[in-house]
């Protein structure tokens, strides 16, 4: 861990010296061995080859020291900066002290000057992507002020603060370093017991946590993302329905998955009625059985869970008139209010997350908020409420920010699509895979039905009768 220390920290030359160098031999390097293989193959030497020779070395080393060390000194030259941040902060805010020492001069005349007599002990490590900095809890004047720098790291850091901690001494903020580490391949999201990975450090726990809100404009990842999601449901034992009003992307799913995708507006106001019908009839028929127990949810009883995905939810909300619109804002309401336990769970994403289809408390029920691509200072407020987080917009596909239900927002990827991803051809193997299985379990049961001679009981029995 890295000790800041009380007179400010200098960016090194330390690696541009060594680089330097470095090139230098490679260069030298590179040349005497052309040149010697020349001499060996051709036997004479002329300027035209050592020209090509000194060519050829600096491009090769050029390269290879832009390989070997590009990455390495980008970090470092990052780190180095951070902490004469973290060191020009405490200067700028005076949190040290000086006091006046008089020395004796060379012609005997006293000189006065401040020395510094206190400066916080600060450590500085960054760790597996994440960012420490304890500031330490030594009872000076400056202690309060320790305690308030979350905003002023994230402000200044351009890193997320996740968690403020009191420890022996110190207090550490721990801060999300590079979350673009942290983004996973979409064969990595996996959804199992209740929760979904979405990153390496971020799960939708949607059993605990339910309902997830999607942000986001054109060309910001929206529906790579719900597209992403839909894949990872699908290799579960869950009930998967896709409105998307636009008939766009979401809808060429009805190739694969017939009957469960809806674009149509009478279709989709026919499904909101039916989803919540079934919630009710699925919820009443748990509490009837006789292993019921207040406060157990459906996975308990071992039923599956149940996604709706409504794309471009205020834009179909605009279509409607007033009855159909007060209709299905109730029906979404009854879904977002009553569906957790039933298992029953909303993916609601719009460009923007306009309140006037979202009031009555039904957008604080999205336990689970990603804003994808650029948005206005008034989307992100709609999106995760007032706030004083500096939001930086950075043009990257599928990048935001995201509360996974704990009020902390933070950076945000979502799954990374590799290039030729065919989302309806990989959807359609894992449809075709589970409809496999469960023909080989119904097959297995008929042939366990029959070895144990219940067949030709039946048979037996009724050949008799006649």
């Amino acid at each position: 861990m890295a000790y800041i220390k009380s007179k400010g920290i200098r960016v090194r030359r330390f690696y541009r010296k060594a680089l330097i160098i470095y090139i230098l031999l490679v260069n030298v390097s590179l040349f005497l061995i052309f040149d010697s293989l020349v001499y060996f193959f051709i036997g004479t030497d002329s300027m035209g080859i050592f020209g090509i020779g000194l060519g050829v070395s600096v491009i090769l080393s050029g390269l290879g020291t832009f390989a070997l060390f590009y990455k390495p000194l980008n970090n470092s030259f990052n780190k180095m900066m951070q902490k004469q941040k973290v060191a020009r902060m405490v200067e700028s805010n005076k949190f040290y002290e000086t006091k006046r020492v008089t020395k004796s001069g060379m012609n005997g005349k006293s000189v006065s000057k401040d020395k510094i007599s206190y400066y916080p002990k600060i450590f500085y490590k960054v760790k597996e992507g994440y960012l420490f900095i304890r500031f330490p809890m030594d009872m000076s004047k400056f202690q309060d002020k320790y305690l308030d720098l979350g905003k002023t790291f994230e402000n200044g850091l351009y890193c997320d603060v996740l968690e403020k901690e009191l420890e022996d001494g110190y207090v550490k903020y721990k801060l999300l370093y590079d979350a673009s580490i942290n983004r996973i391949d979409i064969n990595e999201v996996v959804a199992s017991n209740g929760k979904i990975k979405l990153m390496k450090h971020i799960e939708w726990e949607y059993d605990s946590v339910p309902h997830m809100l999607i942000a986001g404009g054109t060309g910001g990842g929206k529906s790579y993302f719900i597209l992403a999601l839909i894949y990872a449901f699908l290799k579960i034992d869950a009930e998967i329905f896709v409105i998307d009003p636009k008939n766009a992307d979401l809808a060429d799913l009805e190739t694969i998955m017939p009957g469960k995708v809806f674009y149509k507006k009478g279709g989709i106001i026919g499904l909101l009625r039916t989803i919540v019908k079934d919630m009710m009839e699925r919820w009443e028929q748990v509490k009837q059985r006789d292993d019921y127990v207040t406060g157990n949810n459906y996975a308990v009883f071992g039923l599956p869970p149940v996604f709706l995905i409504f794309d471009e939810y205020a834009a179909f909300m605009d279509t409607l008139d007033y009855k159909e619109s007060a209709e299905a804002m109730g029906m979404v309401k009854q879904i977002v209010l009553l569906g957790r336990q039933a298992g029953y769970f909303l993916i609601l994403a719009a460009q923007r997350p306009d309140a006037k289809y979202l009031a009555d408390g039904i957008r604080d029920q999205f336990g689970f908020r990603a804003s994808l691509g650029k948005m206005s200072e008034t989307g992100y407020q709609m999106m995760f409420g007032d706030t004083d987080k500096a939001f930086v917009y950075k043009k990257i596909r599928g990048r935001g920010y995201a509360d996974t239900g704990a009020m902390q927002i933070s950076e945000f990827f979502s799954p990374l699509v590799p290039k030729g991803f065919e989302f309806l051809c990989e959807m359609d193997k894992v449809i075709q895979k589970k409809n496999a299985k469960k023909l080989d379990e119904v097959v297995g049961a008929w042939s366990a039905y029959a070895d144990n001679g219940s067949g030709s009981d039946r048979t037996q029995s009724n050949s008799e009768g006649a």
